[in-house]
């Protein structure tokens, strides 16, 4: 694979056109198209349309984009992976986080490591479920943390805990008075969720549907944090939890669980076969440690046995 191309085709594209590419690499514009069709042809891939001097990205080239710089910044990553072997740090941990546990769950936990063990970099990835998942198996990250179930049969799981759903609602909203929320309660309201294919969607349309209700929902939106956060400037009403809730207001908003009841599952993503090491075995404990105070804290979060097993979230 010639890396040159590789970096001639991410530019193309994170820049806008060829001269801001060539501007970059310090190269002529002709000399990164030469690149970029070299990279097509390794490739056996069309990447760009060409109409005259100026390149339309193909359907191919915008799925490539995302993988090509996750190489390249890999590749940027051997420098400093060189200078902390030099310096005596000799480990260095890779975890993909989903956004919406990031907070309550992740954040504490990487603190208390850091200060117990300063001879380690620890590098957090937060990501979608999907490309939570796809990392994990493919080896890039020594774990993940993120929503369960997961039918792969390249990664192992632990479940850590189950949040139950409920409903965000603006303290100055009338059903912000009531013990619980219902389909019922919620079907002509504006609803904040998020898009479709999403898990916390599927779950959402689910609860809906049970009930025997469609619902028009007011925002569709691909982050359940950004989908709180509309809730605190009183745009609406969202599904969440008290773990992708846990950043927001409290003075603003208040949480309300759903009847009938619906529970969402998350916990640890390991690869098959992963490497064993003491300190990720520590950070995993942590984790499991800040689970159990979590449920302590709130009886809408409850704990699970930590075996290994695949449990169905519904």
């Amino acid at each position: 694979m010639n890396i040159k191309a590789l970096r001639a085709f991410r530019l193309t594209l994170s820049e806008g056109s060829l001269a801001g590419a060539s501007e970059k690499l310090h190269l002529s514009q002709p000399a990164v198209s030469r690149l970029i069709s070299t990279l097509e042809g390794e490739l056996k891939m069309k990447l760009f349309h060409r109409t005259g001097r100026r390149l339309k990205p193909t359907s191919e080239a915008l799925a490539f984009y995302k993988e090509a710089g996750r190489i390249l910044d890999n590749l940027d990553q051997i420098p400093r992976i060189a200078a902390d072997i030099r310096s005596g740090k000799s480990e260095s941990l890779r975890i993909v986080v989903m956004p919406r546990i990031a907070h309550a769950l992740v954040a504490p936990v990487i603190n208390q490591f850091l200060k117990t063990d300063g001879n380690v970099r620890v590098s957090v990835d937060v990501q979608s479920r999907q490309e939570a998942y796809k990392w994990v198996s493919g080896r890039e990250y020594d774990f993940g943390i993120g929503a369960l179930p997961i039918e792969d049969a390249n990664i192992q799981t632990e479940v850590l805990l189950r949040a139950r759903a409920q409903a965000l609602i603006p303290n100055s909203h009338p059903l912000a008075t009531k013990e619980e929320i219902t389909a019922d309660d919620l079907v002509d309201e504006s609803i904040i969720t998020l898009t479709p294919g999403l898990l916390l969607r599927r779950q959402v349309d689910d609860f809906f549907q049970s009930a025997g209700h469609n619902p028009s929902y007011a925002c569709e939106i691909s982050a359940s944090m950004l989908a709180c956060q509309l809730v605190e400037e009183g745009a609406g009403i969202t599904i969440a939890d008290s773990l992708s809730a846990a950043a927001v207001d409290k003075t603003k908003v208040t949480l309300r669980p759903l009847v009938p009841e619906k529970w969402m599952s998350f916990g640890l993503l390991l690869p098959k076969q992963h490497e064993q090491s003491d300190r990720i075995d520590r950070l995993i404990e942590l984790l499991r440690e800040r689970a159990q105070t979590l449920t302590a804290n709130d009886q809408n979060i409850v704990a699970v046995n930590t075996d290994k097993v695949h449990i169905d979230t519904i």
